[in-house]
């Protein structure tokens, strides 16, 4: 999907890829095809094994690779076998690499304990040019994403990707809600046909957040 200056491409579940020019940004990447083009940075929300998974890490890594992650993944990235730079990220870090502004969002659950607000697990807000890339990580609707309506102002292409599966997350109904609140230009359904959730739940989403003329858009792996 073309995004102003930006290519984004759905990799499944809730991995992405964002390509910035000769840039590529990877989030969450999870069960991926081999042969990928290495990464320039690669986003980690949370040390879950479908967002934090280094099988899938080492087939996009390179020496020089950015990775910035919450507190608590470090261990983790300490297995790979590349001269990577890892960045540990706390919920309003703001760090500028690559031409772009990467902030980072809290992402947690209100009433479930799968994801504690206290475990400093992320959502993350790019800032390329005019276009602005939230990714949700994560979570349920939380008071937090009411900063971000202000994103889509000023001519800016605004992007929300929400999770959309239920049970860890949000489910359509929510996230359709959280799309009303966050305001963006483009909402793009993700968690869902993999771990948990279904291509139908998707739908639903899209069914509910186009309201108000909001453009949503399932994407396709790869697409």
């Amino acid at each position: 999907m073309k995004i102003g200056l930006v290519d984004l491409k759905w990799l499944g579940h809730s991995g992405f890829l964002i390509k910035y020019g000769e840039k590529n940004i990877y989030i969450d990447p999870f069960k991926i095809p081999e042969n990928m083009e290495k990464a320039d940075l690669v986003l980690i929300t949370h040390s879950h094994y479908d967002h934090c998974s280094i099988e899938d890490l080492v087939k996009i890594i390179k020496d020089g690779t950015n990775i910035f992650v919450p507190a608590d993944v470090q261990s983790k990235i300490t297995k790979l076998d590349k001269k990577i730079e890892m960045q540990i990220m706390e919920p309003g870090d703001e760090i500028e690499i690559l031409g772009m502004k990467v902030e980072a969002m809290p992402a947690y659950n209100l009433k479930k304990s799968f994801h504690t607000k206290s475990e400093g697990w992320l959502g993350y807000v790019l800032k390329i040019e005019n276009t602005i890339i939230y990714h949700a990580g994560d979570t349920d609707l939380i008071p937090e994403m009411e900063k971000l309506t202000g994103y889509s102002k000023k001519g800016n292409d605004f992007v929300a990707l929400l999770p959309v599966g239920g049970n860890f997350t949000m489910n359509a109904e929510e996230a359709a809600e959280a799309a009303k609140i966050i305001k963006a230009t483009y909402i793009i359904p993700m968690h869902y046909g993999s771990v948990v959730g279904e291509k139908g739940d998707a739908v639903k989403f899209c069914e509910i957040g186009s309201d108000g003329g909001v453009s949503c858009k399932i994407l396709e792996k790869g697409e």
